[in-house]
């Protein structure tokens, strides 16, 4: 396994593939927390569930996943999304075929 980028090398990437390489593991984060957040019983919270917090709790949810990423306590994912991300920048690209 590779080892984390550094804090240098990470500000060193383009921000727009460092936000790319966050989106994604937020996502990722997402999906995971999904059923840990169906499983819990709405009645038993201070809100008390009911149709308006099952709408909300997809965004509730997303917003956990992005701030435990951006906090650093997510999956581990975007320092080796980011990598990949380096590595195909900088790596030659195919020319297009000519027509």
């Amino acid at each position: 396994m590779d080892r984390p980028l550094t804090a240098a090398e990470r500000a060193a990437a383009p921000a727009r593939l460092r936000q790319a390489a966050q989106a994604f593991e937020s996502q990722a984060f997402a999906q995971l927390l999904q059923p840990v957040f169906a499983s819990a019983d709405p009645s038993r919270g201070r809100f008390g569930g009911g149709a308006a917090e099952a709408q909300w709790r997809p965004m509730l949810v997303d917003a956990v996943a992005k701030q435990a990423v951006r906090a650093g306590h997510g999956l581990g994912l975007s320092d080796a999304i980011l990598r990949a991300l380096l590595q195909r920048q900088d790596a030659p690209q195919p020319e297009e075929p000519s027509r």
